[in-house]
């Protein structure tokens, strides 16, 4: 306890090794049998964090067998599952929300759902940073009381509270008092205000003794900062009383060492499963991520498809399909690299709480992640380049239509590999701008807007950094490579009718298509493992 900033989040953050690098030091974890190492530590605990990090999307019931598969899986029976679920949801006061949504619940409920996500594989200590925080004073004697219900069951409960109640503070079994990052006081509750006594300052009567610690700790009647260090100092917790009974103790550790033994946790196989079919659902519920993306894709394709009508097999519209094609690449580029820069930054403290807490690891998740997005990727490449590609007219081939899908796909998912590489760099709003600034670099050495034979020679080998040239070269070798014969002409003179004058002329007899697919192959696989890198680093320095 302590007022704002005495360092009770810091102080928190480094026991559960939340933030491992913000402090320099050792820390010994020690249990029953010895020492532990931090990772067999993590398995014991879990952290409670201020913000309640819920999935929006799903109502609580199926929250929990989320928690239930990713924490226990297999161990367990379905319907042994189930009343698992029914008891921890009964305990927390829960059975009456099981079919709300996360986002429609009261801040009071979303503490205890956030509790009881933890709660599925009996953790037997558990840490919650200001459990209180936000909620109303009934809220927050609901919410304590409920952990000195789970203390009194056996589990150690840490946590940091501001200024509580005198009937919340009195539930605390101990106090570790906090100002300035240095201890004021650490004893039991019942015994602070004889402490303070015993050094001269006496709590006035019927006044709360939390509310006369933060006023001493904070100067209120003077500067006791260092007399209060000094003693704290002396007295190394003597004034610390035990509640547990010696055979309550020993009754705990049987009940955990029989949990352990039944409960084994699931394989990373089996967490991939379960996080991609939340992914699924998350993408079949959130209407904004896919019914409305597609509907829009579809609207774009037939507005560019009819813009520019009857280019593909025009000879004197040459130049506007090569437009179109460019068009094509810089659309698919920007629809899906803007959500990606934006995805994990929204997703990242959420991220961060289900790994730290044993949910899952980040190759796990991020596997998942690839397999739900590259489907979507596809889905939204067809809903554009379906209609755009007929009514523009292209060649009505079904080698080359297949052909310009590939690159289109390709495409969309370069764009969504760089801007997941982007997002995981940079915050939102510096990284929308930088994706969209380099985008545009690319852009402008594709091979269109200035012709690689019109180059300065160290802008045409830096062009080779840029997929959209290599997006550009497979759409044009798609619709004008392959030896496709010559192009109809409605005027006296079309400069472009034969495809290889229109290769000559922008300088791509060079290149070559299935050479494209490759090389955007590997900027996709090049993007994807340096994502992942650079999220790993982001979540740790988070």
């Amino acid at each position: 306890m302590g007022p704002s900033g005495a360092g009770k989040s810091t102080l928190l953050n480094i026991l559960t090794g939340f933030d491992r690098d913000m402090w320099k030091g050792q820390i010994e974890y020690i249990g029953r049998e010895g020492k532990h190492t931090w990772q067999e530590y993590r398995k014991q605990s879990c952290y409670i964090q201020q913000d309640d990090r819920l999935h929006p999307l799903f109502n609580v019931v199926e929250a929990m067998w989320m928690a239930v598969n990713l924490k226990i899986g297999s161990s367990l029976s379905k319907k042994a599952k189930g009343m698992l679920i029914d008891d921890v949801l009964e305990n927390l006061d829960l059975m009456k929300t099981k079919n709300t949504k996360c986002s429609q619940l009261s801040g009071g409920q979303k503490k205890r759902l956030s509790i009881a996500l933890e709660l599925v594989d009996n953790p037997p200590v558990m840490f919650l940073d200001e459990p209180t925080t936000g909620l109303d004073a009934l809220s927050s004697y609901q919410c304590i009381s409920l952990l000195k219900s789970l203390a009194k069951a056996g589990r150690t409960i840490v946590c940091t509270i501001h200024q509580p109640s005198a009937a919340i503070y009195e539930m605390f079994d101990n106090v570790y008092l906090l100002a300035d990052g240095r201890c004021m006081y650490d004893g039991a509750t019942k015994d602070t205000v004889a402490y303070f006594a015993s050094i001269g300052l006496q709590c006035p009567k019927y006044h709360n003794p939390a509310d006369y610690m933060i006023e001493v700790v904070s100067c209120e009647y003077g500067d006791y900062t260092d007399q209060l260090i000094k003693v704290a100092d002396t007295a190394k917790g003597s004034w610390r009383s035990t509640t547990k009974t010696e055979e309550q103790s020993n009754d705990h550790r049987r009940n955990v060492d029989k949990a352990t033994v039944l409960v084994q946790m699931p394989s990373e196989m089996d967490k991939f499963f379960v996080l991609v079919q939340r992914c699924i659902t998350q993408l079949y519920r959130d209407w904004t991520m896919t019914h409305l993306k597609i509907g829009l894709h579809l609207f774009v394709g037939i507005l560019l498809g009819l813009l520019f009508t009857d280019s593909g097999s025009n000879g004197s519209k040459t130049l506007n399909n090569m437009g179109f094609l460019l068009v094509t690449s810089v659309y698919l580029c920007y629809t899906s690299m803007m959500p990606a820069v934006l995805k994990f930054p929204s997703e990242l403290q959420t991220l961060k709480k289900e790994r730290f807490n044993n949910w899952y690891r980040l190759r796990t998740y991020y596997a998942a992640t690839i397999v739900c997005t590259l489907p979507m990727q596809m889905v939204f490449a067809v809903a554009y380049s379906s209609p755009s590609y007929f009514l523009s007219h292209q060649p009505m081939d079904v080698n080359r239509f297949v052909m310009f899908m590939v690159v289109a796909i390709l495409t969309t998912m370069n764009a969504d590999s760089f801007g997941t590489l982007v997002g995981t760099l940079m915050n939102p709003i510096n990284g929308t701008f930088c994706a969209a600034i380099i985008v545009c670099g690319m852009l402008a050495l594709a091979g269109f807007l200035a012709l690689f034979a019109h180059m300065p020679i160290a802008l045409y080998y830096l062009s080779y950094l840029s997929y959209l040239k290599y997006s550009m070269h497979g759409f044009v070798h798609a619709m004008y490579g392959f030896n496709r014969e010559k192009l109809d002409c409605y005027r006296n003179y079309c400069h472009y009718r034969m495809p290889e004058m229109i290769m000559t002329e922008f300088s791509m007899l060079e290149g070559r298509y299935w050479m494209d697919i490759v090389l955007l192959l590997c900027n996709y696989f090049v993007f994807r493992f340096a994502a992942y890198f650079t999220l790993k680093r982001k979540l740790s320095a988070a």
